[in-house]
């Protein structure tokens, strides 16, 4: 198996008549999932999506692909290629978009609604080409074939790209649930169709390469919610991903069963559950969802919430519940069902969350208690059979940590594919597919872009630490005038702590020390605000760690009169 090394440099010119693959996102993580395809100069996109913050990263809002390699050849774009609409799939579109507003936008009926509500709200009408399964496309020099998979959201597409190079499949997410809650079945016949053709390199996802066996269907966790909604003696909140429309309508059929009726809450969630019931991908009997004002009017035992927070997202409708900052008061009795997987990385925010909930009074049902949750994402044991259906010639594992990637890279090697067609690359790394082979020549740029608000990039990784040091260890400021000529500090010195657990009275202490380095300094003729500021943070520092133990951030002024 081939791996990528540190010492990798710049890849080489791409050799005429072969095809470079190069994965800006979504390799060593769950998220931010990106790969561009190059040919004869021109360059295909497959999904663009965006990573959710952990708590080592504070303030930040998303984590997007690094475009550095394609801002200088926006115009060789030909499309983006979305393979179904999850955030972490099409959440980093309107972001490249604003560097080229006019490149095509390619996917399903359903992906393509939710991103155009997306980029409403970034003022971006985007130029759109819908496809189905079955449907074959020419996108410049990219043959591009969709076919049918079976994921948590429906219209999810896998994507056959033929160029002269030879044949790649991507497969975006998917699983191969045989009891699909639309009936619509992950294509096999046709990945055999591809597999005769002849796959000459197979990018498949890897989330759940570790799990052995198959997932369960989806329809297996209708019986657990008939049990939880039976048991239910006050208000039921149900916490998912906005754009997981198959857990959703297992929650409006309960609920018409049990006589409840559903509001939505949170911008999102309504949003997206508008656009799916148009579309007829949502079921809705009539009279079923209310709207959110009108609970008030409605016996507890008949209401049922639907809301965003399964992650244990700080500003979202749950966990704003379990810390008392929503209109929607949990009481005693009310029942909390967290209908959706764990991400890595969100478990502590996720058990803050549930204990938050329970503080309450709050019964938590969740996937560590209750099976409320099944996979999106293929096991093991469905691997294997998809990569014996597939025959794959090369194979590269994509969507998944480290861990995911090498136990996906395993399963194909014990289905038959050479150790040494086996690439195991990370974000930024190059893999140029040549002559029927795979392997890796190169590596660019794709580190991590952050979103913080309005800004975008702004926030490095310096500035992060900054803000862990102050969330860790709190501020000192330190405000010292000395005399321009002399050296001499003519006022204060004067110090404030904040977040640091040092009471203002303890700088007695230190005055002294911070006073005698300035003298001295002034004595070997240093006089210059800069350096005596750094001979403050030295001194101060020095007396925190020795006295404390600790290491806040020291912000000092020295003004000059």
């Amino acid at each position: 198996m081939s791996h990528p090394h540190p010492e990798l440099g710049a890849p080489p010119k791409l050799p005429k008549g072969g095809l470079r693959v190069t994965p800006l996102g979504g390799l060593g993580e769950i998220g931010r999932n990106m790969t561009v395809f190059e040919y004869d100069g021109r360059l295909l996109i497959v999904d663009c999506g965006v990573l959710f913050p952990e708590e080592e990263q504070p303030g930040v809002d998303l984590i997007l692909p690094d475009f550095t390699i394609l801002q200088d050849r926006l115009d060789d774009i030909e499309g983006i290629v979305l393979t179904h609409g999850h955030e972490d799939h099409i959440g980093g579109v309107p972001f490249l978009l604003r560097l080229k507003p006019d490149i095509p936008l390619i996917g399903s009926k359903l992906t393509l609604a939710l991103i155009e509500a997306k980029l409403q709200e970034h003022r971006i009408r985007p130029y759109t080409l819908e496809v189905a399964e079955g449907h074959r496309e020419r996108i410049g020099p990219f043959d591009c074939e969709f076919v049918a998979v079976n994921h948590s959201i429906p219209d999810a597409l896998a994507v056959a790209i033929r160029t002269p190079a030879g044949m790649v499949v991507h497969t975006g997410d998917f699983k191969m649930d045989q009891l699909p809650l639309d009936r619509r079945l992950t294509d096999l016949p046709t990945f055999a169709k591809l597999g005769e053709e002849g796959i000459d390199l197979l990018l498949s996802d890897s989330t759940n390469a570790e799990v052995p066996g198959f997932v369960p269907p989806e329809r297996d966790i209708s019986n657990v919610l008939r049990q939880v909604f039976a048991g239910a003696q006050k208000r039921i909140i149900v916490a998912s991903f906005a754009s997981h429309i198959h857990r959703i309508q297992q929650i409006l059929d309960a609920a018409h069963e049990y006589g409840r009726r559903v509001a939505f809450v949170g911008r999102s969630m309504v949003r997206n559950m508008g656009i799916a019931r148009d579309l007829g991908y949502l079921r809705v009997p009539a009279g079923l969802v209310v709207d959110v004002k009108t609970l008030d009017d409605l016996p507890d035992d008949e209401v049922v919430l639907v809301c965003t927070g399964s992650q244990g997202e700080p500003m979202a409708a749950l966990s704003r519940m379990a810390n008392r900052d929503h209109q929607i008061r949990i009481v005693q009795g009310d029942t909390v069902i967290l209908a959706s997987s764990l991400i890595p990385g969100n478990e502590n925010a996720v058990y803050r969350v549930i204990n938050g909930l329970t503080r309450w009074g709050a019964n938590v049902v969740h996937k560590g208690n209750a099976k409320v949750h099944v996979s999106g994402h293929a096991s093991a044991g469905e691997l294997l059979y998809f990569y014996n259906i597939c025959k794959p010639r090369n194979l590269m594992p994509v969507h998944g940590e480290w861990r995911h990637l090498r136990a996906n890279a395993e399963l194909g090697a014990l289905t038959g594919v050479p150790k040494d067609h086996i690439v195991i690359a990370e974000d930024g790394v190059v893999v140029d597919l040549v002559d029927g082979k795979a392997r890796i020549v190169g590596k660019v740029q794709a580190g991590y872009v952050y979103v913080d608000g309005l800004s975008v990039g702004d926030v490095t990784e310096a500035a992060l630490k900054d803000r862990r040091i102050l969330g860790d260890e709190g501020i000192i400021s330190a405000f010292v005038v000395v005399d321009s000529t002399t050296g001499k500090v003519v006022g204060g010195p004067h110090l404030h702590a904040r977040g640091s657990g040092i009471e203002d009275a303890a700088f007695d202490a230190v005055i002294p020390k911070i006073e005698e380095a300035i003298a001295k300094a002034a004595q070997d003729g240093v006089v210059e605000p800069h350096q005596l500021q750094q001979l403050v943070r030295r001194t101060l520092g020095k007396w925190v760690s020795d006295t404390y133990r600790r290491r806040p951030m020291i912000l000092p002024v020295v003004v000059d009169v």
